[in-house]
């Protein structure tokens, strides 16, 4: 077995504050004097049923620790982070997700606030080697209207360098709301040449599935996974070149499988999907990027399938082509070595 550290690959689904290190959030609680739930103080990954009451308790940790987002400084640091841990990861693209309006009234607005992370995955590829893109989010439990706001921030800062906004997408608890209200806030980003990522999939079936794609029409999708339930379904997704961004870890601590062992990501690559393995909330779920990839190993996945699932995130990213090559390359190169006695063991 090869190290899964130096596998390259790419990273599509973080949330920008569950992209924060346990250190400095407790560092910034300790300076605020600020008061932590316990499952940050035990170091242990929240777990929640998938239910109501269950995500309840998820946003809750979560907003606790975005309250502590309170300036630029922070923002700044959150990023730069995010990217040194993914480069010590083998990680060659970054792909982080941020809303805006959370941040905005300690900087100035919605404005300044994206341009802050712009800036500074801007500066974090300089000095990481990562390439960080921004993906800009709207709510779920926001008004639509809203997310139509952020779609025409969003395209003002469009572009395919990182440091510029390359997609568009929907988060926060997916049962809430009706899907089809956002798709004018996604036509909106699609004129603009964003990319359409939505969250769907992971507390709701098929069905919410169908409505995301008919509404929203996906480039890629956050999750997913529930579209294994529906063979059809799935086999249309592979025919549209619907990428999914698969969260194993994530998957196990809001309820939705029992236990790793229940994730379908065979029954998704069987059928042929492209996927993006992603971390999705490391400060809550205590699991990076490389753990997912030692999941899909403890899953039966060998060192040439978890190569494809590296290609696959390269692919599924919106880098440009020069870059794609050079990193497809660099997995091949991986592959080609032989693992070192280290490694094996």
């Amino acid at each position: 077995m090869r190290d899964l550290a130096t596998l390259p690959k790419a990273h599509l689904h973080l949330h920008f504050t569950g992209a924060m290190r346990l250190d400095t959030l407790t560092e910034l609680a300790s300076s605020t004097r600020s008061r932590l739930p316990a499952s940050f103080l035990e170091g242990d990954p929240l777990r929640v049923p998938a239910d109501r009451r269950g995500w309840f308790r998820f946003q809750r940790a979560y907003d606790t620790a975005r309250a502590l987002v309170d300036s630029e400084e922070v923002m700044r640091r959150i990023v730069l982070e995010a990217a040194i841990d993914d480069a010590s990861e083998g990680s060659r693209r970054l792909e982080i997700q941020v809303d805006p309006t959370s941040y905005a009234p300690f900087v100035g607005g919605i404005t300044p606030a994206l341009e802050v992370v712009l800036d500074a995955a801007r500066q974090a590829t300089v000095l990481t080697g990562v390439e960080v893109a921004v993906v800009v989010a709207a709510s779920r439990v926001r008004h639509p209207l809203d997310a139509r706001t952020l779609a025409r921030l969003a395209v003002r800062y469009a572009g395919d360098q990182p440091g510029s906004v390359v997609g568009f997408g929907l988060s926060n608890d997916e049962r809430a709301g009706s899907t089809s209200s956002w798709a004018p806030a996604f036509d909106i980003a699609r004129r603009g040449g964003l990319a359409s990522l939505p969250h769907g999939g992971e507390l709701l079936g098929p069905e919410h599935v169908r409505a995301v794609v008919s509404s929203l029409r996906p480039t890629r999708l956050g999750h997913g996974v529930r579209a294994s339930e529906d063979a059809r379904l799935l086999d249309q997704l592979v025919r549209d070149g619907t990428s999914l961004e698969v969260c194993p870890a994530s998957n196990v601590s809001l309820g939705v499988y029992r236990q790793r062992a229940d994730v379908p990501l065979q029954t998704l690559l069987q059928h042929g999907a492209q996927v993006a393995l992603g971390a999705d909330d490391p400060l809550l779920f205590q699991s990076r990027l490389t753990d997912q990839y030692q999941i899909a190993r403890d899953l039966g996945c060998d060192d040439v399938t978890l190569a494809e699932l590296a290609r696959g995130s390269i692919r599924a990213s919106l880098a440009s082509p020069t870059s794609k090559r050079t990193w497809l390359a660099q997995v091949d190169d991986w592959l080609a070595d032989e693992p070192s006695p280290q490694a094996a063991a």
